[in-house]
C-alpha cells in the first residue's frame, strides 16, 4: 500500500535498475500526504461538527493517497529513494497525528497512542538499519493493519459512532498492528542472516 513494502514471505535482495527521477507522480503524491498532515489537525482541533467532518475528509483523502502514490510507483517503476524514505514518514506522520491528536482531545488514551507508535517507529528503524541488505516484500498482514488502523482512526472521529464499536475496531488495530511488527522483526533478521551468508 506504500512505496515501500512493509511486511512478506521471504527477504528479496534490493535490485537495481535505470536511475529513476525523484520528481516523479508518485513522489509528488507522498508528498501532497505529508502536506495534508498539518491541515488535518488544525482541523479536527477546531469547535464544531462541521470542522470534525472536514478533518475526516482530509484524512481520508489523505489515506487514499496512501494507496495511489504505491500503485503508481509499483505500475510505472517510480520506486526511488526519495520515495523509499518520504512515503513511510508520511504514512506514520498521518497515522502519528490522528492517534496524538485524539489523545490530546481525551477521547482516545494515551497507552494505544503509545503502542501504536512505537510500534511503527521500532519498524520504521528497523528498515533502515536492513535496508542495505534488501527490502521484505508486502504481506497480507501489512496491509490489513493499515486498513484496521485507518478504519479505527475513522470510528474515533466520525460523531455518533457507538463506544463498543469503535473499541473493537482500535482493539483489533492494535493486535494486528503489535503482531505485524514482531512478524516484520522475525523477516528482517532472516534477512541479515541470509545478507551475511550471501557475502561470505
Amino acid at each position: 500500500m506504500t512505496n515501500t513494502p512493509e511486511t512478506g514471505t521471504e527477504p528479496t535482495a534490493v535490485t537495481t535498475g535505470p536511475k529513476v527521477s525523484a520528481w516523479n507522480i508518485a513522489n509528488v503524491v507522498t508528498v501532497i500526504r505529508l502536506a495534508m498532515v498539518p491541515f488535518f489537525v488544525v482541523c479536527l482541533f477546531l469547535p464544531g461538527t462541521g470542522w470534525r467532518v472536514t478533518a475526516l475528509v482530509v484524512f481520508l483523502v489523505a489515506s487514499l493517497t496512501d494507496l495511489l502514490d504505491g500503485e503508481l510507483a509499483r505500475r510505472y517503476g517510480l520506486i526511488t529513494d526519495f520515495g523509499k524514505i518520504a512515503d513511510p514518514i508520511a504514512d506514520k506522520a498521518l497515522i502519528g497525528a490522528a492517534l496524538i491528536s485524539l489523545s490530546v482531545l481525551n477521547e482516545l488514551p494515551w497507552w494505544i497512542t503509545v503502542v501504536i507508535l512505537g510500534r511503527e517507529m521500532g519498524v520504521t528503524l528497523l528498515r533502515f538499519a536492513v535496508i542495505r541488505h534488501g527490502v521484505i516484500p508486502a504481506s497480507y498482514g501489512g496491509k490489513v493493519k493499515t486498513v484496521l488502523q485507518i478504519a479505527a482512526i475513522v470510528s474515533y472521529m466520525w460523531p455518533g459512532v457507538p463506544e463498543p464499536i469503535r473499541w473493537a475496531a482500535m482493539g483489533a488495530a492494535v493486535v494486528v498492528t503489535v503482531g505485524t511488527g514482531v512478524d516484520y522483526v522475525i523477516r528482517a533478521v532472516k534477512l541479515r542472516q541470509v545478507a551475511k551468508r550471501a557475502r561470505a
